[in-house]
C-alpha cells in the first residue's frame, strides 16, 4: 500500500508523510526560481561569448523546469493525497525527460554541422559552476524524498536536477578543453545525458524511480 493510500485510510498517521510532500513541494519551488534565473543568466552569458554550448544550456533550464511546475502541481491542494494525481505527474515528468533528450541531440547535430566551438565566458563559468555545486544537493534531497513518499514524479525531478549538475560539468569540460583541442567532449556529454535522460524517462513511466 503506497503511503497516499495510508494516509486516506489513516489521517491521525500522515503528519510525517505531509512534512515530507510539503517540503518537496518547497524544493520544487524553489529550483523553478534557480532555473529561472539559471536560464536568463546562461542565455546572456551564451550571447554575449557567441557560445552555443552556454546558450544551449540556458534553453534546457527552461525544460528542466517542466519537472518542477509538475511537482509543485502534484503537491498542491487536494491533490497531495491524490494517487491519481502522483499517476499523472508521474508520467508527466516521464514526459519530460524524453522531451530533453531529443534537444540534447538536435543541440549536438546543430553544433557540429555548424562547427560551433563551447567558448569562454567569467558569466558562464560563474553560473554553471553554482549549478554543478548545488543540483546535485537538491537532486539527492529530492530522490529521498520521493522514496519516502513512493512519489516516483519526485524522484524524477531530483534525476533531472542531477542531469542538470552533469550538464554543467560537461560545459565547463568543454570551455576549458576546447582550449586544448579536446572540443569533442561536450557533444559527447550531451550525447550521453540524452541516452541518459531515455532512460530515466522509462523508468520514471513505470514509476520504478521511488524505490532507487
Amino acid at each position: 500500500m503506497v503511503p497516499d493510500q495510508r494516509i486516506q485510510e489513516h489521517p491521525a498517521a500522515s503528519a510525517e508523510w505531509l512534512r515530507a510532500a510539503r517540503t518537496a513541494r518547497a524544493l520544487s519551488v524553489g529550483t523553478l526560481v534557480w532555473l529561472g534565473a539559471e536560464s536568463t543568466l546562461g542565455l546572456a552569458a551564451g550571447l554575449a561569448a557567441h557560445s552555443v554550448a552556454l546558450i544551449g544550456w540556458g534553453l534546457s533550464a527552461l525544460v528542466e523546469a517542466v519537472a518542477s511546475l509538475i511537482v509543485v502541481w502534484r503537491f498542491t491542494g487536494a491533490r497531495t493525497l491524490s494517487p491519481s494525481a502522483e499517476s499523472t505527474a508521474r508520467k508527466a515528468v516521464a514526459v519530460s525527460f524524453w522531451l530533453l533528450a531529443p534537444y540534447l541531440v538536435l543541440h549536438v547535430a546543430h553544433d557540429l554541422d555548424a562547427g560551433h566551438r563551447a567558448a569562454p565566458s567569467v558569466l558562464g563559468i560563474v553560473v554553471t559552476t553554482f549549478s554543478l555545486v548545488s543540483m546535485p544537493v537538491l537532486g539527492v534531497a529530492k530522490r529521498r524524498l520521493g522514496a519516502r513518499l513512493a512519489s516516483a514524479a519526485t524522484s524524477g525531478e531530483g534525476t533531472q536536477n542531477l542531469i542538470c549538475a552533469a550538464m554543467a560539468a560537461g560545459v565547463l569540460a568543454g570551455l576549458w578543453l576546447n582550449t586544448v583541442g579536446w572540443w569533442w567532449v561536450d557533444p559527447l556529454v550531451a550525447v550521453v545525458l540524452a541516452a541518459v535522460a531515455v532512460r530515466e524517462g522509462r523508468r520514471a513511466w513505470h514509476g520504478h524511480d521511488c524505490c532507487h
